[in-house]
């Protein structure tokens, strides 16, 4: 497809992704991650022609009416939807697929000086939650999904959920079920409820000696064991 074409195809996802995208003044005045792919496109045909500082420009004054900033060397796919998009950054040397969802305050960065590939691979159908962190030269696997606020720093396997700082990736489930922020599981939570019922049931060991509570400590430890597995995956 053509430059023109990309963009038109830009514009009419956002329909798609959004319910609240009612009208045409609607969308000219409050979408600005959808008018940032579209002048990212524009700057990264100039950038490819070799007009570097003409694409740095049109970025420029982009992250100036955006609060989105892209670099024009980026490579962005078809039908990348960036929802509200106030604080997104995406770098140099990120790689975004097909039909990946990010959310605003998302970062897409480095964490070397060194040339070369230093920023994030996104693969087909990622959804990237608010303020999420992706760092480095890793991959998110396709239709993986990263939790709000999670700050990623290992790679993520096709169709896996990532939550948490650092993010740690929770069981599998079915590539392209909805992304439920609301429904990811608390890890810090878990992991306090389980130390004061362990605290609990030693206590109560030491008082009574009681059968009953050692065989609930081996209940707890088996569970502390299933939790840590699941932390190092």
């Amino acid at each position: 497809m053509g430059l023109f074409s990309d963009i038109r195809e830009d514009f009419s996802n956002a329909y798609k992704n959004d319910p609240a995208l009612n009208s045409w003044v609607d969308f000219i005045f409050n979408y600005p991650g959808v008018w940032a792919v579209a002048w990212y496109r524009i700057a990264h045909k100039f950038h490819n022609a070799n007009f570097k500082r003409v694409a740095r420009m049109i970025m420029g004054l982009n992250q100036i009416l955006t609060n989105i900033d892209i670099h024009p060397a980026a490579i962005i796919g078809r039908r990348v939807f960036i929802d509200h998009g106030t604080g997104v950054v995406i770098g140099e040397t990120t790689i975004v697929e097909e039909d990946v969802l990010i959310y605003q305050g998302v970062t897409l960065g480095g964490v070397s000086l060194k040339q070369g590939k230093r920023h994030p691979t996104i693969k087909r159908g990622a959804v990237i939650g608010a303020g999420a962190k992706v760092l480095g030269n890793i991959i998110i696997g396709e239709y993986a999904k990263i939790g709000a606020n999670s700050v990623v720093v290992k790679e993520v396997p096709d169709c896996s959920t990532a939550i948490g700082i650092p993010a740690h990736v929770i069981p599998k489930g079915r590539c392209k079920d909805p992304f439920m922020h609301n429904m990811l599981p608390d890890i810090n939570k878990e992991m306090f409820e389980y130390l004061l019922k362990r605290v609990a049931v030693l206590e109560h060991i030491l008082m009574e000696d009681n059968k009953n509570l050692l065989e609930q400590d081996l209940q707890l430890e088996n569970i502390y064991e299933s939790f840590i597995k699941a932390m190092k995956n």
